[in-house]
């Protein structure tokens, strides 16, 4: 199963595409999403839909995993993020690919096993479950792996066996 990861944003958005067979799963392929920050926010919206659409048609994920959104204390970025995350959901939903959300709480546990774990936490087992040498750059694409692996490690019980047919979820 391909499951294509994606960390929300608008400025900067996070994507890492693994493949996940049972208790197994590689890194294929990491990167982001960038908008210039002279761009009005409008703007900027339309890039990151034209951008995700193209790259669901090109990655061809059998499912998409999204982080929902975490509001921090800056209420006006996570607006902005909101407004991002938005356009992602819909880019993903007009594709017809399955899509699945999960809290930071979610991927922390599903990747280091402990709900508070530190992000650099997160990051190191990311880069040590899919066996890299390196933790992925920008952050943002490592964030997003763990979304892939998130959902990988979620569900499983319903990742076909190597050789069966894939089942839908």
């Amino acid at each position: 199963m391909r499951i294509l990861g994606i960390d929300p944003g608008y400025a900067t958005i996070g994507f890492g595409l693994i493949e996940a067979q049972r208790q197994q799963a590689r890194m294929i392929t990491y990167g982001a999403i960038t908008t210039p920050a002279g761009l009005p926010l409008s703007r900027r919206l339309y890039q990151i839909g034209t951008d995700m659409e193209e790259l669901i048609a090109q990655l061809k994920p059998d499912c998409i995993s999204i982080e929902e959104l975490f509001f921090n204390t800056n209420l006006t970025t996570g607006i902005a993020v909101a407004h991002g995350r938005g356009v992602l959901l819909y880019a993903a939903e007009k594709s017809g690919i399955p899509l699945y959300e999960y809290t930071p709480s979610q991927v922390k546990i599903a990747v280091t096993g402990y709900g508070k774990a530190e992000k650099r936490q997160v990051m190191d087992m990311t880069r040590r479950l899919l066996h890299l040498k390196a933790t992925p750059k920008p952050d943002d694409a490592a964030d997003a792996l763990a979304l892939a692996l998130c959902h990988a490690r979620s569900f499983t019980s319903q990742l076909p066996k190597q050789g069966e047919a894939r089942k839908t979820i």
